[in-house]
């Protein structure tokens, strides 16, 4: 069983090595198995055997362990203001070529903003084909702000070519790290990196949020670059999910809070337009039938909780005192960080209810089902929704995030797929 461990910064990545790499496999108790080089790229890198703490370090360095030179790399960003057409890629896509030709290990490709060319996808293709024909060892990343766009042109010209790695919102173990936020800090201000200075200026930072942020999202990387027919049903839809966040609600009652008219298909299609952007996403009901699912009604879930305090009037300290809205912004807050922890895996997160009975989320992968329950109080609660559920489906864990369960500071440090496992 290979299990990929995912550092985020140097300090951490070295030290992984001393904790955990040479002293054994997570199976072993009691035995030291150092770990072992394998892959194709290790092979070009000429590392074989263990792995020795030189070796590990200077990969983490950016280092050829075996020669101490940098490993050759392009980078180069079309977020500038003069305008960007194919010759554009074809001249940085040329620069690394030059370094890949003269590197044994080959060179690395990095083109940041790369939605913003127009037919990008078209040049990549011609351009990663020529070189895949002629057998060189050149890697490329493509890296972009808006989800949606790079999503429809990898579908569209360069399908069978390329593999995801999502780029979520910030997790809370992040924030804290660059910026010493408390976990009450991460549930009101969200996970966005660039408003972290702001917070002090309370006014200056929700108009950050909504200007900068919510606005442009909306205006660029959807409707600029999708066909929405309805743009005001679809802002009220963003508006709504927003104040519902944690809410089921069903598509005739939000039809009936909506002064633009539409129709349900409508609306699950603006939700997934929303989710893609990252802002807002309607969770499904659990359910075994795939079309029972489906037509469910949505449970309203932000994917980063500042996209529901920058639009209400209230204080940090005015949300903590009041127990209901402080309690949405907690079940918000573990939704968020599940659903992004989940993005680019095959989990499934849903919602259950029946009747009166109900589970906030229902994390699935293949056969594995866990049932989660979030309270913001320590006062115990009985929990007849998991009951039920539980009778029904027979979750392999049953699991209580808050009150008298697993801290939420905690919860928060574990993707979805921890649970799981």
């Amino acid at each position: 069983m290979f299990t990929a461990v995912a550092q985020k910064n140097l300090g951490d990545a070295e030290s992984y090595f001393d904790e955990h790499l040479s002293q054994n496999d997570y199976y072993a108790a009691g035995e030291i198995r150092p770990g072992q080089w394998i892959g194709m790229g290790a092979e070009r890198l000429g590392l074989k055997s263990e792995v020795t703490r030189e070796q590990f370090h200077a990969l983490c360095e950016n280092q050829n362990p075996e020669t101490g030179e940098l490993l050759p790399a392009h980078y180069a960003s079309a977020d500038e203001p003069s305008l960007r057409d194919r010759t554009w890629i074809e001249q940085q896509w040329d620069a690394a070529r030059l370094k890949a030709r003269d590197s044994k290990t080959g060179a690395l490709l990095v083109l940041d903003e790369v939605q913003k060319v127009s037919d990008w996808s078209t040049v990549v293709k011609l351009l990663w084909d020529a070189d895949t024909h002629a057998g060189l060892p050149l890697k490329v990343v493509l890296l972009g702000s808006a989800p949606l766009l790079i999503q429809r042109g990898l579908t569209e010209s360069v399908a069978g070519r390329f593999e995801v790695i999502a780029v979520p919102h910030w997790s809370f173990a992040e924030m804290r790290e660059a910026f010493g936020w408390n976990l009450e800090q991460y549930i009101f201000y969200g996970a966005y990196p660039g408003s972290a200075d702001l917070i002090r200026e309370p006014e200056r930072w929700r108009r950050y949020i909504v200007d900068s942020l919510i606005e442009t999202t909306i205006s660029r990387d959807i409707l600029l670059l999708n066909r929405v027919d309805k743009p005001a049903l679809l802002r009220q839809l963003f508006h709504l999910g927003c104040a519902y966040s944690g809410q089921i609600i069903s598509y005739q009652k939000i039809l009936g809070q909506l002064t633009d008219a539409g129709n349900t298909v409508t609306l699950a299609h603006y939700l997934e337009l929303l989710q893609g952007a990252g802002m807002v996403a309607g969770l499904s009901k659990y359910a075994h039938g795939l079309v029972r699912q489906r037509g469910s009604s949505p449970k309203f879930q932000v994917l980063n909780t500042a996209l529901m305090t920058a639009q209400d009037n209230r204080t940090a300290a005015e949300a903590r005192q009041d127990g209901n809205y402080w309690g949405r912004l907690v079940e918000s807050c573990a939704g968020a960080h599940l659903l992004n922890t989940s993005f680019g895996t095959n989990i499934e997160l849903t919602y259950w209810r029946e009747r009166n009975q109900e589970v906030d989320f229902i994390l699935r992968q293949g056969k594995t089902t866990v049932a989660i329950e979030v309270k913001s109080g320590r006062r115990p609660e009985s929990l007849p929704g998991m009951e039920a559920f539980a009778a029904h489906f027979k979750p392999k864990r049953k699991l209580l995030v808050g009150g008298q369960g697993i801290e939420l500071e905690e919860f928060l440090t574990k993707p979805a797929s921890y649970w799981l496992q």
